[in-house]
């Protein structure tokens, strides 16, 4: 073991190794209950891969881009017999045999596609369309012979379209403005008929819902007799059922106080699946940011399943009518990977892997759930995060070390036990690092998340240096020495920390942030123009509050070093609210770093980027903040 300072580290993990990286985005089964299709992307482009049983995995689609479009993404394919259904980046929707033949346009080039959901039959597809700012839910046979034809449209926003079994019903979710999904929304559903060959959607009704509680993954049972969905109603995000032809009040299946959903932020989002006997579900419920998968059978019995207790995060259980269980599952010391297991495997499968996974899991940092008190008179009292401690088993430093505060975007989001690059990045080259679930984050109830509800820019910015506090009091870093970064609604938590409290931070790192509040909700898309009403104050009467707490207008107090990236092609935060303060920390001569990524959006993509920004910033702290 060699002695170096804290932060100055040699690490195995480089910056290449973090850009090559795949993402995996979801899994499903294909008809057989055996053969997997899954969602990788790497370099910015989505690929769909296939397994047979006891085959190699291999592409479905090698020109296409499979990506959602609808708002953030996500949605972006369905698998039904020996097809799939798949958006695409150019904004249609495709069919693909698994085996044989090149995909094929099933929609025209009009607007944006996602959440394909394919009718029993295998006939007709309801999906979620975008144009021209109008969202609606629309339907199309799957030979694409047929211009598509509009099922359900008048609300702002549509999620998570699922057929009855027999094929005469539908069911979706949808949502108004100024909500957001995890404010309040609707179940809807509505009958299905055949006029002229054609499916008509009849008048929907509403199954549950509201405007101060959320409901998201309507899905009816196999058998076709009940329906099951998630709701924050009890606080927490819990599984209720229901009988699907009558008004019998829905039963909670879940009675803790484990989170069984989530922030719908994008489309296609899945945290539970029926068994094929219609008895039980699978279920991912989580607590402290760490997941695990539950059968619950209709009486309320909840069975952890062991098979995955490896996996500290699991995302999008999906369940076979054989019973196998495929999901993507990760821990912080171990990165995502497609995995499967039968009712008679006592460990699972890995059906495809995210990285090499080179690095022996003793070289990786193991996270830790933390919380500190905080001084308010709000009904929390509480906040938390994940620590992740500098390791490295090559060497060992005296005293304490740095430490990167990150701040997670949203801000209605959460940072939970799974692969977190970044942090690894760091912390493998000593650095303290913490993930900061501050008030107004999602994982810790209703009340937790509704913390932030007209104190954007407040409890958040305090959470941020709470979390810093704590990280002094703790003894686990230097109070001389301390780092806050974030992106995007993060990045604005990160001007803000550095305008209200200077002094506090050595240094900060800003991706993509909000700087200008009132340009925010005037110039950003449709799926947040509204954001702002629920975490500021509605315009023009909140105006104050707004420039009170744009970090633009008082940029001028911004003393300490900062890092500043930007998308130039970024449609939600426009690179404008980068640009404008960096005039301001040029013209007064604080140190600074401004770099633009000329093919980049709303976060890094391409592996060129990754690769910069990591040997970027890493340069930037070690001058500033080691040395500095």
């Amino acid at each position: 073991m060699k002695t170096k300072q804290y932060g100055l580290w040699d690490s195995a993990l480089s910056a290449e190794m973090l850009a090559g990286q795949r993402r995996l985005s979801d899994v499903q089964f294909a008809g057989d209950g055996q053969t997997l299709v899954w969602l990788e992307s790497a370099d910015g482009r989505g690929v769909l891969m296939v397994r047979r049983d006891g085959m190699a995995p291999r592409m479905i689609n090698d020109r296409l881009n499979v990506r959602g479009g609808v708002g953030y993404g996500g949605g972006e394919f369905q698998v039904h017999g020996d097809q799939v259904f798949f958006a695409a980046d150019d904004g249609r929707l495709y069919r693909a045999a698994l085996d044989r033949g090149l995909p094929e346009p099933i929609t025209p080039k009009w607007g944006k596609v996602a959440s394909p959901a394919v009718s029993p039959d295998g006939n007709w597809v309801v999906y979620v369309h975008h144009h021209g700012g109008e969202d609606r839910l629309a339907v199309v046979d799957t030979d694409g012979e047929l211009w598509p034809t509009v099922a359900a449209e008048g609300a702002d926003f549509y999620m998570q379209p699922s057929w009855h079994p027999e094929g005469n019903r539908l069911v979706w979710v949808r949502w108004d403005h100024p909500n957001m999904p995890w404010n309040g929304t609707f179940i809807e559903t509505a009958t299905v008929e055949m006029v002229a060959g054609r499916p008509v959607v009849g008048e929907p009704s509403v199954i549950a819902g509201g405007e101060d509680v959320a409901f998201q993954q309507p899905e009816f049972s196999p058998d076709g007799a009940r329906l099951a969905y998630l709701s924050d109603q009890s606080d927490h995000w819990q599984l209720y059922v229901t009988d699907a032809e009558s008004d019998q009040k829905p039963r909670r299946l879940s009675e803790t106080s484990r989170e069984y959903g989530g922030p719908a932020w994008v489309q296609g989002l899945r945290f539970f699946g029926w068994a094929a006997d219609a008895e039980s579900l699978v279920a991912k419920s989580a607590k402290e940011g760490f997941s695990r998968l539950e059968r619950i059978d209709l009486g309320g019995n909840v069975e952890p399943l062991e098979t995955f207790e490896e996996y500290t995060s699991l995302a999008q259980p999906a369940i076979s009518a054989t019973g196998q269980i495929a999901a993507i599952g990760s821990a912080a010391h171990l990165p995502p990977r497609v995995i499967s297991a039968t009712p008679e495997r006592s460990t699972p499968r890995v059906e495809a892997f995210s990285s090499s996974e080179r690095l022996r899991q003793q070289q990786l940092s193991k996270t830790t759930p933390v919380s500190w008190p905080v001084d308010d008179e709000g009904p929390i009292d509480t906040v938390h995060g994940l620590y992740y401690p500098p390791t490295n088993p090559n060497f060992e430093s005296s005293g304490l070390p740095p430490a990167i505060v990150m701040i997670h975007g949203g801000p209605t989001s959460q940072r939970v036990a799974t692969w977190e690059p970044r942090n690894q990045f760091f912390a493998t080259r000593g650095w303290a690092v913490i993930d900061v679930n501050y008030r107004g984050s999602t994982g810790y109830g209703r009340e937790y998340m509704e913390a932030l509800f007209g104190r954007w820019g407040i409890v958040d910015v305090e959470d941020a240096v709470g979390a810093a506090r704590f990280l002094v009091d703790e003894g686990y870093a230097d109070e001389d020495r301390l780092v806050v970064m974030g992106g995007s609604a993060g990045g604005y938590t990160v001007l803000q920390s550095l305008v209200r409290h200077p002094g506090v931070f050595r240094a900060g790192v800003a991706m993509y942030g909000v700087s200008n509040l009132f340009e925010l909700m005037r110039g950003t898309h449709k799926f947040e123009e509204r954001y702002g009403d629920t975490l500021v104050g509605s315009l023009p009467e909140a105006s104050d509050a707004y420039r009170e707490r744009s970090p633009l207008f008082s940029a001028d107090s911004i003393e300490d070093a900062v890092a500043l990236y930007h998308g130039a092609k970024d449609k939600v935060v426009p690179p404008e609210q980068t640009e404008k303060i960096v005039a301001s920390l040029r013209r007064r001569g604080v140190p600074h770093l401004h770099h633009v990524y000329d093919e980049e959006g709303h976060g890094w993509r391409r592996a060129e980027t990754i690769t910069h920004f990591h040997r970027s910033v890493l340069e930037f702290l070690i001058e500033h903040v080691v040395y500095g």
